[in-house]
């Protein structure tokens, strides 16, 4: 059944508005709440006594990317966290300073909910992964082996710099690019030649680039745990036809630093391999806003910018407007909230973006 009721969607909102005002409580509560929402409130109004409802969200501004470069990471600390050491990740940069988020277990908490969406079949417990992607500061890496590790399983890790494969490519230094890809990959399949690995977690393009070197169903992959750059429909076909053969487990992700993981519903044969991906609400809500006004939301299968509000203790991001778009999708079970199809870069159609591997 891939419909939902209104009363599903009902309760779901209703659940979703009673975490918000829980957590507005907690980061504006001068007991519980951080330095820098406490001094916006002083700024600007409390939010504890004029926000009950998601709807109502649109009183605060949009979250700026800035006060995530420019502020000393401690302004975030909630009171009740204060004198326990966090994590610091990165999300972005090329150039520059880098978005930081930090948190303390939000990445288990988000990739432990991902974990019942994810078969049996295709990532088998108590065996080992294979993480190709980047690790350094970003939380993915931890997140990964978090996920392996509730399913018994341990993890190999092969590391991605996005940074520098986007940055020879501005520079149009393909060659770089390429040499930079088939190191990464050489890396990959001799783990895959001489270990036991079931599942795999990669980006798109270098699961491309992985399957020109080797059959991924004889090497034992089962399943594919992916994420990053875009994935068009046509793009989608030929990666669960041509490459894993039908046959090897697909799991499609949107996630980020910021956000967590957004799960996609399972492909049917109407989607036409268009994916849909669903927030983890309420811990995290993805809004398809008119780019040239966001405090108003697109009509479903209407294409807009993707707004994206996190709603845990350990962070509050109020209304952050990514550079992404996406195509805004009707509830389908078992989520009982608006999805984000098609996700690509903000403007795709009117620019060249680089992407790189991620």
């Amino acid at each position: 059944m891939n419909t939902v009721t209104p009363e599903t969607i009902k309760r779901a909102r209703e659940q979703l508005d009673g975490h918000l005002r829980e957590t507005i409580a907690w980061h504006f509560g001068p007991d519980t709440g951080c330095p820098f929402w406490l001094e916006w409130a002083k700024k600007n109004f409390d939010p504890r006594r004029e926000v009950a409802t998601f709807e109502e969200m649109t009183k605060f501004p949009h979250f700026q990317d800035e006060w995530l470069r420019d502020l000393q990471p401690e302004v975030w600390v909630p009171a009740q966290f204060k004198g326990k050491p966090f994590n610091v990740f990165e999300t972005g940069g090329t150039t520059g300073m880098p978005k930081q988020r930090i948190g303390w277990d939000d990445y288990k908490v988000d990739y432990s909910e991902f974990s019942d969406k994810i078969s049996d079949q295709h990532f088998p417990r108590n065996h080992y992964w294979l993480m190709m992607g980047p690790t350094g500061p970003r939380r993915l890496r931890l997140a990964i082996e978090h996920l392996a590790n509730l399913r018994g399983s341990s993890c190999y890790f092969v590391d991605l710099d996005p940074r520098w494969v986007k940055k020879v490519i501005a520079q149009k230094q393909f060659e770089q690019a390429r040499a930079y890809l088939d190191h990464v990959v050489e890396q990959a399949v001799t783990i895959l030649k001489h270990r036991r690995v079931s599942g795999l977690f990669t980006t798109p393009k270098l699961l491309e680039a992985l399957a020109e070197k080797i059959n991924l169903w004889e090497a034992g992959i089962r399943g594919v745990f992916c994420g990053g750059t875009t994935m068009a429909p046509q793009y989608v076909r030929f990666l669960v036809e041509e490459l894993l053969e039908g046959r090897i487990g697909f799991y499609p992700t949107y996630g980020n630093t910021l956000m967590g993981l957004a799960a996609s519903v399972p492909l049917l044969p109407e989607d036409r391999f268009s994916i849909t991906y669903y927030a983890p609400q309420p811990r995290a809500v993805l809004r398809i806003v008119d780019p040239n006004n966001p405090n108003t939301t697109r009509g479903y299968d209407e294409w807009g910018r993707v707004e994206l509000t996190t709603l845990t203790r350990e962070f509050f991001m109020p209304r952050f407007l990514e550079r992404d778009e996406a195509i805004r999708r009707q509830p389908r079970a078992p989520y009982a909230w608006d999805g984000v199809a098609e996700v690509r870069p903000f403007g795709a159609l009117q620019k060249n973006i680089v992407e790189g591997v991620y």
